[in-house]
């Protein structure tokens, strides 16, 4: 992908002779008329109903169900998604879409008391207005559908503006989505930084996931106007093995977590830490399973670990492992495209990058831990705090060492990648910033609280 002032050019990751898409970029203005549009149409949804609402967002879930195998297919050439995770995750928006069409119907407030006299008290929660919608190339259905979706549900009008690198998949599920709402409610604007900004200078609420270089810039965008927004950025996650565990199939979850889709997830596994005997045992066998991950073409039904999303990505993962001791991998296949073996590394300086900084690649480090204190005490010194993941046979260990864990999200003997879409998702530190989203927690995000006085108009 490249993106300049004139134009977007999206190219297959394993094969980037492959041009999927060239397009002018929009521009500023183009974002800022797709507000304006989208707040013409916000009202007459908005009033519609329930009803309406959920009809629409039901035909939209159908919709992306009758094109799964083309989306799928779709995925695999613009992002390089290996097949099985681009199947899996359409049928997952196509589940997300099918949840919040019932969140059209649910309480949106409550009746109180007055604290004296006649009459009530009334809360009620009403839509923002526009949702400005600033979303990855890494899952490019299923994140832009878990914000799009709850903000419709409530009444809101979006317009969405996808990473560069995904904005066929964006327009062809705009494509579809179109089809179910009145023109103007769901919008995409393509494009980079210039658009981004405009949106988050004429939209009433932001949702963003990406970076966090890139998130701290929006948060401040958005704070600066007053508008409510969230930011879903970097994961430095950690696996934390005991002794206890059964290794084997804790090296399987991790090695997952460590090499599915090239590490290119939020929530990858890229720290593992042995505490005491599960050193040796880890060690040998996460390094043997990390080397049996099928690396390949992501069109093949087999493959795990498919190329990097470009030669930029490809080499910053190669500059992270780069003199180190590689237990696994540390080497780059001869084949076209942007790839790099799944690698393990261990011995690493303290103060190294990949113990510091999210490097977004199928690339972790091996860390030994004393006892669960230590480990935990690795586990939180870094500045990110999205998600842990924990293994052993011993729930009441695991209990004692899981409320000091600075992390949104903690897994019990399973990997650290998965995502609970009818969950809140979230992290601590600087993984996130503003109100979870996903779940019912999506819904109040989307929305604003407001308190209502009814007093009778004249005494009984």
């Amino acid at each position: 992908m490249t993106t300049t002032a004139a134009s977007i050019v999206s190219r297959n990751p394993a094969d980037p002779a492959d041009v999927l898409l060239e397009i002018p970029a929009p521009g500023p203005r183009a974002a800022a008329d797709a507000v304006e549009r989208a707040r013409a149409a916000q009202t007459g949804w908005q009033q519609g109903g329930a009803a309406a609402r959920s009809a629409a967002l039901h035909a939209v879930a159908a919709a992306i169900e009758a094109a799964g195998a083309e989306l799928a297919d779709l995925a695999v050439r613009e992002v390089g998604k290996p097949l099985a995770e681009a199947r899996a995750e359409v049928a997952r928006t196509v589940a997300i879409w099918r949840y919040y069409a019932q969140a059209p119907y649910e309480p949106v407030g409550a009746v109180h008391e007055p604290a004296a006299g006649e009459g009530m008290l009334l809360t009620r929660r009403r839509p923002h207005g526009v949702a400005a919608l600033i979303t990855p190339w890494n899952f490019p259905f299923a994140i832009p559908s878990w914000k799009a979706a709850p903000a419709l549900a409530v009444g809101n009008a979006v317009v969405l503006k996808p990473a560069p690198e995904a904005t066929a998949c964006a327009l062809r599920l705009a494509e579809i989505i179109q089809l179910a709402l009145p023109d103007g409610v769901f919008t995409v604007v393509p494009g980079g930084s210039e658009e981004g900004g405009a949106l988050i200078g004429a939209s009433d609420v932001v949702s963003f996931t990406g970076s966090t270089a890139v998130g701290n810039i929006v948060v401040r965008a958005a704070t600066a106007r007053g508008v409510p927004v969230q930011a879903e950025m970097g994961g430095l996650n950690a696996a934390i093995v005991l002794p206890d565990a059964d290794i084997d199939r804790a090296a399987a979850h991790i090695a997952a977590a460590i090499a599915g889709y090239a590490g290119q997830k939020c929530t990858a596994t890229s720290r593992v830490i042995a505490v005491g005997a599960a050193h040796g045992p880890l060690r040998e066998a996460l390094a043997e399973a990390l080397r049996a991950v099928p690396v390949g073409d992501p069109a093949d039904p087999a493959t795990v670990c498919g190329p990097l999303i470009g030669e930029r990505a490809r080499d910053q993962v190669t500059a992270a492992w780069h003199g180190l001791t590689a237990l696994a991998g540390g080497t780059v296949p001869e084949r076209p495209g942007w790839y790099a073996a799944p690698t393990l590394v261990e011995q690493v300086p303290s103060a190294h990058r990949l113990l510091a900084e999210e490097v977004f690649g199928p690339v972790a480090v091996l860390l030994p831990a004393h006892d669960l204190a230590d480990a935990v005490r690795v586990t939180n010194a870094v500045p990110y705090g999205l998600v842990t993941s924990v293994h052993t046979a011993d729930l009441d260990t695991a209990l004692g060492g899981l409320d000091r864990l600075d992390t949104g999200m903690i897994r019990i003997n399973a990997p650290s990648t998965g995502v609970d879409f009818h969950l809140p998702f979230g992290g601590a530190k600087s993984s996130s910033h503003g109100p979870r989203e996903q779940g019912r927690a999506a819904l109040e995000f989307y929305t604003s609280s407001h308190t209502y006085t009814l007093a009778p108009a004249r005494s009984a």
